[in-house]
């Protein structure tokens, strides 16, 4: 690390290896990211007049947000209400919502929803009325869901925003990964560092400057060796957040998703999802026997909160020694699954299964980060101009488990709140980014697969003080390692896609199992086989990590003194270095 004070005001003074920006552009606002949270931001702060830039890691429609099947939940149906959606979401956050974020998020949201429909997605409708169909999902009392073409609603609304951008004559650089951001003497937002791959305008390591950077970059379900999310999230976000001396908090809390296609027990990488709107319309969970081993465990049985199901799937599997359950679907017969599911359908077939004619083999597999970039209300980080939205933030929202279809609202209604933030105020920059030097090590391209083995093994849906232990040390290994080659050899890995992303994997890795080893409870989608129950007195709190700007390297782990997030004043807490 570098001496305190050679960097920025605030800064770890940690970036990664990487060659000399060698172009650059000027804006106003630089977003990264391509879901509906960054290009929902970036088309209001367009609108309002500011110069604002689109930079996504592969092409604009390739993020998370298009792989959603299920919908987006807001009130919209006759005799829901805001109040009786919060109430949902409260109880599926297990205790730790931030109850003002959640008002926020379903009394906007609705609106919010009305204008995505005014920028030009289209979601499915009744013949019989013309109004929106509205579906239920895990956690949901009521038909909330609203959904397009079936069951690819986040390809409707990444086409619908990718279009609309493109409108509007936004400029957007494609295949950019972000490295690190840039930062003025004091410490505020000056902009990002970011790697185009492949030939274009921009090539290379190159500089986006502007006071204003939106950080809307996704998940982080790379980290684990099963998950639903697409091969570009690798938790860059986070890592690029926490190197410029941003707070996150609730990491340990991953959403496994407790209905993924079950492809064998080798099977690594992104998995195919069977949404949860498919047991909303009535589909079973069941074992090898046929037995609906949910009936019972809750009231809502196969619709309890995900972290239910996913905990009920995993103690049926122990107690049977299977690899995996079932979701029997077979009532629902072929035209139900071709016009309601057949994105799942196509899936399953490709895979040599055919819903309609016997039960989906089904495991749980990673899914959402519930926790992230601790922010405000307006989406503000701990760093002066640093915003995040989507996956990649922690806004309390979710808690310690994200209710079904919370995320796209989520995402779209903190963008708005971020340009709103962002167009009412000057961000007047204080110059040019500060120079600092690369001080952290690269790990090598093969060690993103020996980070997914071992989180995977020691932190994923059943975690142990024992098993925690083990990730913890190792993954402290393939740093120290990677350490030691940089320090006493002037050695790191090459700088490279590969190698900035397994570092960032190890990054984000490192914080989740300390978090996870911290906190001595079950609760929501954290399950702890040693400590199985619920413990309010101690741990309805939340956990913020940082990396410490004074102690070589080390992660920072500070619980807070109750179940609110404390306020987020911009390089004002060194309470936490202690």
């Amino acid at each position: 690390m570098s001496t305190p004070g050679r960097g920025p005001a605030g800064s770890t003074g940690i970036r990664l290896h990487a060659p000399a920006p060698g172009w650059s552009l000027d804006a106003d606002v630089v977003v990264v990211g391509s879901g509906v949270a960054g290009l929902t931001a970036a088309l209001r702060c367009a609108a309002a007049g500011r110069r604002t830039v689109v930079v996504t890691k592969a092409r604009l429609d390739d993020g998370s947000t298009r792989w959603a099947q299920g919908g987006i939940a807001a009130a919209l149906g006759e005799g829901d209400s805001p109040e009786q959606h919060l109430d949902d979401t409260l109880v599926a956050g297990a205790g730790l919502c931030d109850e003002e974020a959640v008002r926020l998020l379903v009394t906007e949201g609705p609106d919010a929803v009305r204008r995505l429909i005014d920028t030009g997605a289209v979601f499915d409708t009744s013949a019989e009325t013309g109004e929106i169909e509205l579906t239920r999902e895990g956690g949901h009392h009521r038909r909330r869901i609203a959904h397009a073409g079936g069951d690819a609603t986040g390809a409707e609304i990444s086409r619908a925003l990718v279009e609309a951008v493109h409108a509007a004559g936004i400029e957007t650089v494609e295949n950019a990964l972000v490295l690190d951001l840039l930062q003025d003497a004091q410490g505020r937002t000056a902009g990002v560092t970011l790697h185009v791959m492949g030939e274009g305008q921009h090539d290379g390591v190159g500089a986006v400057h502007a006071p204003a950077v939106i950080l809307a970059t996704g998940g982080m379900g790379q980290v684990f060796s099963a998950t639903t999310n697409p091969s570009v999230s690798t938790g860059d976000g986070v890592a690029l957040a926490l190197r410029a001396g941003a707070e996150v908090s609730d990491l340990e809390f991953v959403q496994f998703h407790p209905t993924v296609l079950f492809l064998g027990p080798d099977a690594e990488g992104q998995q195919p999802l069977v949404s949860e709107a498919v047991r909303g319309e009535g589909a079973y969970l069941v074992d090898a026997d046929g037995v609906r081993f949910m009936v019972g465990q809750h009231q809502l049985a196969e619709l309890a909160p995900r972290d239910i199901v996913a905990k009920g799937i995993m103690r049926r599997m122990q107690e049977q020694g299977a690899q995996h359950m079932y979701l029997d679907a077979r009532h629902f017969g072929a035209r139900m699954w071709e016009q309601r599911f057949p994105t799942i359908l196509a899936a399953c077939r490709s895979h040599g299964i055919d819903p309609v004619t016997e039960p989906i083999p089904v495991a749980p597999a990673a899914h959402y980060a519930s926790g992230g970039v601790r922010t405000d209300l307006h989406g503000r980080t701990t760093v002066p101009g640093l915003y995040a939205c989507g996956e990649v933030a922690c806004t309390g929202v979710h808690g310690a488990n994200r209710l079904a279809s919370n995320s796209l609202l989520e995402g779209l209604v903190f963008a708005e709140r971020i340009a709103a933030d962002i167009t009412s105020r000057e961000h007047g920059g204080g110059g040019p980014g500060v120079p600092v030097p690369s001080t952290g090590p690269l790990q090598p391209a093969a060690a993103r697969y020996e980070i997914q083995r071992i989180m995977t093994d020691g932190a994923g849906v059943l975690r142990s003080a024992a098993s925690l232990e083990a990730a913890a040390d190792a993954l402290e290994g393939l740093y120290a390692a990677a350490l030691n080659d940089l320090e006493a050899h002037g050695k790191t890995a090459e700088p490279g896609v590969d190698t900035w992303e397994a570092t960032n994997l190890l990054c984000v890795a490192r914080v989740l199992v300390a978090a996870a080893r911290r906190r001595e409870e079950t609760r929501g989608c954290h399950w702890r086989e040693d400590h199985p129950d619920r413990d309010d007195a101690r741990w309805r709190r939340h956990l913020v990590v940082r990396l410490s700007a004074t102690e070589k390297r080390a992660l920072v782990v500070v619980p807070t003194d109750s179940a609110d997030l404390p306020s987020v004043h911009p390089l004002s807490n060194p309470s936490l270095e202690q």
